[in-house]
């Protein structure tokens, strides 16, 4: 089976990513991939499992923490494909590759199905935007391509100082 998923940011609107993985893809080797279609360095990253409301669920780390068998502690990603976590569409995954700044990656199942026989795998099939910076999230957003939610509220700012402004009223 091929999985078929899109990624998301909540630095950049206009960033989509759509790849299409192997089911039996161990989340390692997803963690590299994504590194070399985004073009950043190697870095420590989680995946976590989310809700229909992107709530984290349990946690999949690059290197072994040595939780145990408490079924909370957080799995090396190497033990973990990810036929063992997607099941159905619209199933979600958070990458987080920024772990200091909390930034992370939205993936959700979009599609599944029988691999062509022509197919090679993992692959990037569609790229709009660039990626945000790997290291400073000021970057992120190059001339016409931030959220417009920045854009609508970036006005506001104008009143920022301002004495003259009665925020009174």
């Amino acid at each position: 089976m091929v999985f078929q998923f899109r990624m998301l940011s909540d630095e950049n609107d206009h960033f989509v990513r759509d790849y299409e993985v192997m089911y039996d893809m161990n989340l390692l080797d997803f963690h590299r991939f994504i590194l070399r279609s985004l073009g950043y360095e190697p870095c420590m990253a989680s995946f976590f499992t989310a809700d229909d409301r992107w709530e984290r669920g349990r946690e999949f780390t690059v290197e072994d923490m040595g939780g145990g068998d408490s079924e909370t502690a957080p799995l090396a990603m190497e033990s973990v494909t990810l036929g063992q976590l997607i099941h159905n569409n619209r199933d979600r995954l958070i990458y987080l590759f920024d772990m200091f700044g909390d930034r992370a990656y939205f993936l959700e199942l979009t599609g599944a199905y029988e691999m062509p026989k022509d197919g090679s795998y993992p692959r990037e099939i569609y790229a709009q935007a660039d990626a945000p910076d790997q290291y400073d999230p000021s970057k992120t957003a190059t001339a016409g391509e931030g959220s417009i939610f920045d854009e609508v509220m970036g006005e506001f700012n104008d009143f920022e100082g301002d004495d003259n402004y009665d925020d009174e009223y």
